[in-house]
Parts: structure tokens; sequence; C-alpha cells
């Protein structure tokens, strides 16, 4: 359990490497090392909710399992006058996150390790973004949906990737219990990324 990446303490040796990434026009240079998701470069489905992902020049974003960080950095830069908070319970990843942070001149962004979002106390995100860790199971996935509608701000949005052979029909319809409003924005080489609205009056408070 402790080399999978959603572990607290990976135990794996170190392999770090420099990777350069184009993500929504900005040239990124990022950091990766074993033990954390995708260490071999960016993964598909974060790319494809990079891509898709709509923010405002001032909002407030979280990014929940940030790895080392592709997702919440380009947020941050997509939301100059907003803020980024990144959260990941591998403290390798969040140690990467931040040095990713620093390299690239990216200032608006606060990184904490945090098992899903337990130490996130604020709640009043306009956007939640996650590429949810399915190897971890379907129970901590779909915590990760209801602790994220509780963080959201009414008429907040989550975002969400994931794909459908690793069970984007049941985490929609657990979106679909838990929000408003479930969208399905784009859907690309499997992955899908579902865009879910806090309504003003929903089932969970």
């Amino acid at each position: 359990m402790s080399n999978h990446y959603y572990s607290d303490k990976p135990q794996v040796a170190h392999d770090r490497r420099a990777t350069e990434a184009e993500l929504r026009g900005w040239k990124l240079r990022l950091v990766t090392d074993a033990g954390v998701f995708s260490k071999n470069g960016i993964d598909y489905g974060s790319r494809v909710l990079i891509d898709a992902m709509e923010l405002t020049a001032g909002a407030h974003v979280l990014d929940v399992g940030c790895g080392y960080g592709p997702i919440g950095l380009t947020a941050a830069k997509l939301a100059p006058e907003g803020h980024v908070t990144m959260i990941d319970i591998n403290e390798r990843a969040v140690e990467l996150s931040r040095e990713n942070a620093k390299a690239n001149g990216i200032t608006n962004v606060t990184v904490m390790q945090s098992n899903l979002l337990a130490e996130v106390n604020k709640k009043d995100f306009d956007v939640i973004l996650t590429n949810p860790p399915i190897r971890a199971g379907k129970e901590t996935v779909h915590a990760i949906f209801e602790q994220a509608h509780q963080h959201l701000k009414v008429g907040g949005s989550l975002w969400v990737v994931i794909q459908k052979k690793q069970g984007a029909p049941s985490a929609k319809a657990k979106l679909e219990s838990l929000f408003g409003r479930v969208e399905e924005v784009t859907k690309d080489k499997g992955y899908r990324i579902f865009k879910a609205v806090k309504a003003e009056e929903s089932s969970i408070d």
C-alpha cells in the first residue's frame, strides 16, 4: 500500500525527472518522481480535463489529488486574480507541487497535504477540479464527490475526469444524487468530463 500514489508516505526509491508540457498555451516545466501519479508525464485524462475546464479570472479553486501539479498550476494561470488550493494525501506529491509552482513563478497557489478534503477549512470554492484516484476504490472516489459538494458555493461547479471503463456511469449517477445538475462536457478516447453544479437546494447540506 505504501508504494501506491494514494498513500501518504511513498516508500519507493526516488526517481526524479523533469518534463516540459504545454498546457492551455503555457509551457510548464514540471519535476516528477516515483511514488506519485503518472510519474512519466501528464496522463491523458488530466490533459482532457485541463483543456475542458472553465475558470473566471478571479475564481477560488480547489484541486483534489493534485499530484505534482499540472491541473492546479494550469488553473492558477487561468485564474490570475484568484487562488488555487492544491491538496493530495501523498507528501511527495505535495512537495513536488510546491517545487513546480515556485519553478514556474506561480504564486497564487497554496499546496497542502490532506486526506481527502479533511484539511480544507473554507467552504466557498467557486470550482473544484479532480482526476480522482480510481485505484483507491469507489468508496474513496464517492467520498471526494460528497466532500466537494460541501465545499462548493451555491452555483459552484465540480469538474471530474473519469474513464468509462473505470466507472464513469456510476460516478455520474453518484454526482446526480448530490448535485442539482450534471453535464457531460466532453469525451475523448474513453474519458468523460463531468461538470456538476451545486444547486440552491440539494440532497446534502
